[in-house]
């Protein structure tokens, strides 16, 4: 999925359970990142590998999104798992993301890959995640 940064969210919800690896290649407005979040989790996403420019802080708000969602007090099955991926290739970050990101308690048979960046490179993407989950890691 291309998010334009800064652009429009979609508004499908209730899509999940599912992984979704963030790719982020440059820096958006927190508010945004945080509408982004917030989508996310309200879709069903139960698990986010985040990857890229402020990957840090794309972690930081899909944890503030799952709470603002469920509080502090929720089933297992609602936990939101998040990991960021500063300094590491985006292959090993999508071999991750297929091979070793799962939730303790749901089955995530589903993994969405966001793109954040202005141009439109779906393609190119599912491709290096097929590769990058096929082989492994050296």
């Amino acid at each position: 999925m291309h998010l334009a940064p800064g652009g429009a969210i979609p508004t499908t919800t209730a899509v999940g359970p599912f992984r979704a690896v963030i790719v982020v290649e440059r820096g958006v407005a927190s508010n945004w990142r945080n509408l982004v979040s917030d989508w996310l989790v309200a879709s069903g996403c139960l698990y986010t590998v985040a990857w890229g420019d402020e990957c840090s802080a794309w972690d930081d708000s899909v944890d503030e999104a799952a709470r603002a969602l469920h509080g502090d007090d929720y089933d297992d099955d609602k936990f939101v798992m998040t990991t960021w991926h500063e300094n590491e290739s985006i292959d090993e970050v999508f071999w991750f993301a297929g091979i070793c990101a799962f939730h303790p308690t749901i089955d995530l048979n589903r993994i969405v890959l966001i793109d954040i960046t202005d141009h439109d490179r779906r393609e190119y993407l599912i491709a290096r995640y097929a590769q990058a989950v096929a082989t492994t890691p050296r």
